[in-house]
């Protein structure tokens, strides 16, 4: 599908008098990548949004409305439902026939999206029967590529990253008419993103920076390259592969789609170069509360499908969120490029309800002295928080890579490190068991929760069930 133009960004650098070129210059980027970005082609990196925005006279909300032009018109008219637009806001070309053909694909495009009939994590485990047993993880809840899921943990500190300045071209997969809805133009949607935006809208989604997977390594221990990304670009990408399995799954009464009728994902094929499919791995971790006696717990989170783009109505590990800076500044993308201070973050945002540290924060984390940062060091520093990395894992129906760690706490600790405890955030609820807002971390409750789990969720508590002794340190 050909991109959306975005002709009144480019409008707005001609009425300054500037070319590609001069834009380009003053922002230190390509010309190509102003290209790309009046092409519809791409989005302009969050953080250096704001240099744009002053490079054309404009505030970051009047950037942000040429950005979302919609489908190549002026304004907001392309994205609101065809019978919300007044009568003169329509296309004068449209017909009745066109009108239709607008409300059918409005109404089946979420239909596909919610995919009713489907159980639980049901769609994952069919799409992870497409590929090989080679390229299944333990139990064949997911996917793992070569080198890239650990035959035991290791210290989250020997993972090493390494970040690469130079930007890299993103993948394009094509085509992507059947999995977008009819903007009220009668035209394709631009993004997937997009549509959630004007269709079916959940309260959180947000476009940030995110650290983007280039390269994975296990030559001389574990180790991976990041460059970056934004989230909506990643989201595009796997919600498309989601929506087209969905499709596929209803149209074949249920069961596993052929590849013939899956075109995006057939032109990845096996999913796990960088090069040809874009990763953002975000990090879950299996937080287990260390009993004194030996009753151990463990945390976990039942997304809100309200709330929530992605995942929702399924249990999964907590905290869990994107690998990506804290703040839209420069300097926090070196600053944030840690795993630790990562999970960190998802600590002070999902155990203990604080907004500000949730990847839009409006400046740079003093982790050495601000809390909850300071006492999360201190207790690690003491032993009694430790962190082990099992590597990267799958989920076979959108095909997103995340980062699978283990936190273990001892159990005073955890009560003095979550004393705020909350038993709901911005994504949705804690699970608990007999009153309490965790789980016993037993093999009988892992049975019984399995059929809520994700699909890397389960995989991640299987392979930790499995090395208690070393993670528990027993």
């Amino acid at each position: 599908m050909q991109a959306t133009r975005r002709r009144r960004l480019a409008r707005r650098r001609k009425s300054l008098g500037l070319t590609q070129e001069d834009l380009a210059a003053r922002l230190r980027v390509e010309r190509s990548t102003v290209v790309r970005w009046e092409g519809g082609e791409r989005e302009p990196q969050p953080w250096i949004r704001p240099r744009l925005a002053a490079a054309l006279n404009l505030s970051s909300e009047e950037l942000e409305e040429l950005l979302t032009e919609a489908d190549g018109v002026d304004g907001d008219a392309g994205t609101r439902p065809y019978e919300a637009l007044a009568p003169g806001d329509r296309n004068p070309a449209f017909g009745p026939e066109i009108a239709e053909q607008v409300r059918r694909s409005q109404e089946e495009w979420p239909r596909v999206r919610r995919a009713v009939g489907a159980r639980g994590r049901e769609l994952a485990e069919l799409a992870a029967w497409l590929y090989p047993a080679a390229c299944r993880a333990p139990g064949g809840h997911a996917l793992t590529g070569p080198g890239w899921l650990l035959d035991e943990p290791v210290e989250l500190d020997s993972v090493r990253l390494s970040f690469a300045d130079a930007e890299s071209p993103l993948p394009r997969l094509e085509p992507l008419d059947h999995v977008l809805p009819l903007t009220t133009r009668g035209e394709r949607y631009a993004g997937y993103s997009r549509a959630v935006r004007d269709l079916v809208r959940p309260r959180l989604l947000e476009n940030r920076l995110s650290y983007r997977l280039l390269g994975v390594s296990q030559r001389h221990g574990v180790a991976m390259t990041f460059g970056t990304t934004t989230f909506f670009e990643v989201f595009d990408l796997k919600e498309s592969l989601a929506h087209e399995f969905k499709a596929a799954w209803l149209a074949s009464g249920g069961s596993v789609p052929d590849w013939s009728a899956l075109p995006l994902r057939s032109a990845i094929g096996v999913p796990f170069d960088p090069a040809r499919l874009l990763m953002s791995p975000g990090i879950s971790t299996l937080t287990i509360r260390r009993g004194a006696r030996g009753d151990d717990r463990f945390m976990m989170h039942q997304r809100d499908g309200r709330a929530v783009a992605d995942g929702g109505g399924m249990c999964t590990v907590m905290p869990s969120g994107e690998f990506q800076p804290s703040s839209l500044a420069a300097v926090d993308v070196r600053n944030d490029f840690s795993l630790w201070r990562n999970i960190m973050r998802e600590y002070s945002e999902e155990f203990l309800g604080n907004p500000e540290h949730d990847g839009a924060g409006a400046c740079s984390i003093d982790y050495v002295r601000q809390e909850p940062f300071r006492s999360f060091e201190q207790a690690r520093a003491e032993g009694r928080l430790r962190l082990w990395h099992y590597g990267l894992v799958m989920d076979p129906l959108t095909l997103a890579a995340s980062q699978r760690t283990v936190a273990v706490i001892d159990d005073e600790t955890f009560d003095r490190l979550f004393t705020g405890l909350v038993s709901t955030n911005d994504e949705g609820h804690l699970v608990g068991e007999g009153g309490r807002l965790d789980m016993p971390f037993t093999g009988e409750a892992i049975d019984r929760l399995e059929p809520r789990l994700s699909a890397c969720s389960l995989t991640l508590l299987r392979l930790a069930w499995r090395d208690r002794s070393r993670l528990l340190g027993r």
